[in-house]
């Protein structure tokens, strides 16, 4: 029966002391990892009135915890607007303005329009986030005026007394009231994976999780002050997912503004001494050396990349609740899966009931009703059984064992019955019966055929008896059909092309998972492992993990070790869930994957929320990591080709002591055609390539060749300029040649990150071409970029020479990729 503390009949409001009655402190400290039995506070079971609430709210007792769906505004506009290299770009902007002409600081409206387009990209992901999170909000259930309603988790005030079930996830703190076989798994707040039994009286902390029982509680603590929102994110706080694309990118920035620093230092000297009779001029040049070095654009890039990731996610109902998520998932190469769920919707039906030891189909179907109006919460496989046996209401339960996905059956004692010991178990029929019993051949034929079988016996010890089902006596064979999900099969299919191994991992008869698996046609259904005879050495695990694809009865701790022994051999693993078994392991995987209908618990841990329910979604994030990945790979590659070469394009200088060959306005029109607009649209293409590792490696073996060879050809193609030009319009010429060399040398570096080459691909590439031609062919353009090719031996030899140091990129880059293919 219910277990409910003692209620001081009048006193005061819940949560406050009064004469004879338990009280305990709102403020006070409760220790996850040694809780202490505590008395229960005043627990009111028809909970607050409206005017407590109202009372609550005025004085700002509410749970007024910060959703983490999204960053807020301020963050997103701090986050563009104020970086390392704006603040860099906006001094230098600011000197240009005042020294230099208009066109010398194109570059800075450039650095404008790209940080509103961050801002509003990353506003719209917002938007999307904060809406999908409405969506799939947990929405407790708490008791006012005597009714239970549900409401928003922000909506719950001090004192509020909250009902749990299985999967429920604790959302406050608080001291239980009521408990019929609460089990709580504090795990994710000690580490202790066994669950913990409570009574009245007992703590519950923020952060923990149902796993069998239900029951009351009164909120103690809300909002900040409650355990898990001092440790900032709840059951989550121990998990955040890594992104090689964040920190890799991190990485070269930091080695970027090294190598700026003295390399800018040389250069405004070298300037200085050589155009000592023009200080605007020294200035000038000095800024377009310093400026390309910068590749401002790729931190943009990146941020819009997912951003317009996640709103093209959400669009298909799919939650990502952090970001770096999508890249996460296009790295993995192993998916577990929880057959039910995932493979299978959630309902089942009754197809068949198999009566044993000459029992009366009547008197059993009396005995299912009974026990299906014994559980508040049921889950899936007894509302098959309750909608299928309405209770006859003729049997008053006294005391209940919930189902647990440790023990792998439930039960009930019954005040009426036939005079015998009316103490029922239902559950996993090779769990409670004896090994070699004649039952478990009929029971395995069921499997085979993919059916779900539950057996009903009756107990022969009472229910508090940890070893209540030894010797229980087989009374009726229960045959649940599940219901494949139509998505599942191509879903898989999907995986397997995509060389990403699926496990099947369930907590059901093994034979039952491979018959399943076997009809979405997955590759070793045929080889099913009962994890209870497997290996508890990670080693040894991790080998049979490799080589087998369907495993049953796991049990939630061996989901957990699983996914570790996975992860030791170096695969990167994502795991789906949507029941509370599949907390632990969903935590520890790399990715989480929770369905939208799945338990709260689960839905906490996740780091995508399939709010659709729909296994098929799956592939979509993966496509969009992909996307991520390699397209930002290869516009890295173009922003930082550029930012060698201007590194040693400004050491060539500075060694030769020569005016810097280019102005601001020169190098804007070359970023923008090259680079730009180009890794504008190639960071947003449809790429399906599997992602990488090594990321700052990959993208460093291509743009330090080809930055080193742009620079070199430059310089040549400038020196030669200057010995063939003289006269006032020398520099002008020289300075164009130069431009012409870097510009078609730039341009080949894009050919190459532009393929496979598709009819959009070659038009960008085109359309570069002809706006730089446009440029050197009108008039006005050429007096505004100071750009006018002198005579046509020098141009044709900057042409030579940049045909040359293309030949070379070409070659070079074929050669990495030969010698490093991965």
């Amino acid at each position: 029966m219910t277990q409910r503390a003692e209620i001081e009949p009048g006193g005061s409001e819940p949560g406050g002391g009064g004469p004879g009655g338990a009280t305990i402190d709102a403020g006070a400290e409760l220790d996850p990892v040694h809780p202490v039995r505590l008395p229960a506070p005043r627990f009111k079971p028809a909970g607050l009135t409206t005017a407590e609430v109202a009372e609550r709210v005025a004085r700002g007792a509410v749970n007024d915890v910060p959703v983490r769906s999204s960053r807020s505004t301020a963050d997103i506009v701090r986050a563009n607007v104020f970086t390392r290299f704006n603040a860099i770009i906006g001094v230098l902007w600011v000197v240009m303005l005042i020294v230099a002409p208009l066109q010398d600081s194109l570059f800075g409206y450039v650095i404008i329009a790209n940080t509103g387009i961050g801002i509003i990209q990353e506003m719209r992901a917002k938007k999307t986030l904060d809406s999908l999170a409405v969506i799939g909000e947990a929405k407790p259930s708490v008791r006012r005026d005597g009714r239970t309603a549900e409401i928003s988790t922000s909506e719950i005030v001090l004192d509020d007394v909250i009902e749990l079930g299985p999967g429920d996830k604790v959302v406050v703190d608080g001291s239980v009231g009521e408990a019929e076989g609460l089990e709580i798994d504090e795990s994710l707040l000690t580490g202790e994976a066994d669950p913990v039994l409570k009574k009245p009286g007992d703590p519950v902390m923020s952060g923990s999780f149902v796993v069998a029982g239900g029951g009351a509680f009164t909120a103690t603590k809300v909002g900040r002050e409650a355990y898990a929102a001092q440790l900032a994110e709840e059951a989550t706080r121990f998990t955040l997912v890594h992104s090689e694309l964040r920190s890799g990118i991190s990485t070269i920035l930091k080695y970027v503004t090294w190598m700026m620093i003295p390399t800018s230092i040389g250069l405004i000297i070298s300037q200085l001494v050589v155009k000592d009779n023009n200080l605007k001029d020294a200035i000038a040049r000095t800024v377009g050396g310093i400026v390309p070095m910068i590749p401002e654009g790729l931190v943009l890039l990146t941020s819009v990349a997912f951003a317009i990731g996640v709103i093209r996610l959400g669009r298909k109902q799919c939650l990502v609740q952090e970001l770096p998520a999508i890249e996460g998932l296009a790295r993995v190469d192993v998916v577990c899966l929880d057959k039910t769920g995932t493979l299978t919707e959630g309902g089942m039906d009754v197809t068949e009931l198999r009566p044993l030891g000459g029992a009366e189909a009547a008197y059993v179907k009396k005995v299912l009703g009974a026990l299906g109006e014994s559980d508040p919460r049921p889950n899936a496989s007894l509302q098959a059984i309750i909608d299928a046996y309405p209770d006859s209401a003729e049997w008053r339960c006294t005391e209940s064992l919930p189902f647990s996905s440790a023990r792998k059956y439930s039960g009930a004692s019954f005040s009426e019955g036939d005079g015998e010991n009316n103490t029922w178990l239902l559950g996993a029929p090779d769990v409670l019966l004896p090994a070699g019993d004649p039952a478990l051949d009929e029971i395995n034929e069921l499997n085979e055929q993919g059916l779900r079988v539950l057996l009903l016996a009756r107990a022969a010890r009472e229910l508090d008896d940890p070893a209540v089902g030894a010797g229980a006596k087989p009374t009726a064979l229960i045959v649940l059909e599940q219901r494949l999900r139509p998505d599942a099969a191509d879903t898989l299919r999907y995986f397997e092309d995509q060389n990403v191994h699926a496990k099947v991992i369930s907590g059901d008869n093994a034979v039952s998972v491979g018959a399943v698996a076997g009809k979405l046609g997955l590759p070793g259904a045929e080889n099913t492992v009962d994890a209870r005879k497997m290996p508890t050495d990670q080693a040894d695990l991790a080998k049979v993990l490799d080589e087998n694809a369907v495993f049953g009865r796991v049990s939630p701790q061996q989901k957990r070790d699983m996914v570790g022994a996975l992860q030791s051999k170096g695969h990167t693993v994502a795991m789906t869930g949507d029941g509370v078994n599949d907390v632990l392991a969903l935590k520890d995987a790399d990715i989480g994957v929770s369905m939208g209908s799945g338990s709260e618990a689960t839905r906490a841990v996740a780091q995508i929320v399939l709010l659709n329910n729909s296994f098929s979604t799956l592939p979509s994030v993966v496509a969009e990591g992909r996307r991520v990945i390699g397209n930002i790979t290869r516009v890295a590659t173009l922003f930082l080709t550029k930012t060698v070469y201007s590194v040693l394009l400004a050491i060539l200088v500075v060694c030769s002591q020569v005016e810097y060959p280019f102005l601001p306005r020169h190098l804007t029109l070359l970023s923008t055609l090259t680079i730009g607009i180009p890794a504008f649209f190639l960071a947003l293409a449809p790429n399906k390539e599997r992602a990488r590792p090594h990321f700052v490696k990959r993208v460093m073996r291509y743009a330090i060749p080809g930055g080193v060879i742009a620079a070199v050809a430059t310089f040549v193609t400038y020196l030669l300029a200057r010995h063939h030009y003289s006269g006032p319009e020398a520099l002008q010429a020289e300075t164009s040649a130069a431009t012409l060399t870097l510009f078609l040398t730039s341009m080949w570096v894009l050919v190459i990150i532009a393929r496979p080459y598709t009819w959009w691909r070659v038009a960008l590439v085109g359309a570069m071409g002809g706006a730089f031609l446009i440029v050197l062919v009108v008039p006005w353009l050429q007096d505004f970029f100071e750009l006018k090719l002198v005579g046509t031996e020098m141009p044709w030899t900057a042409v030579a020479v940049a045909v040359a140091a293309s030949a070379l990129i070409e070659f070079t880059f074929r050669w990495v990729n030969r010698r490093f293919p991965g």
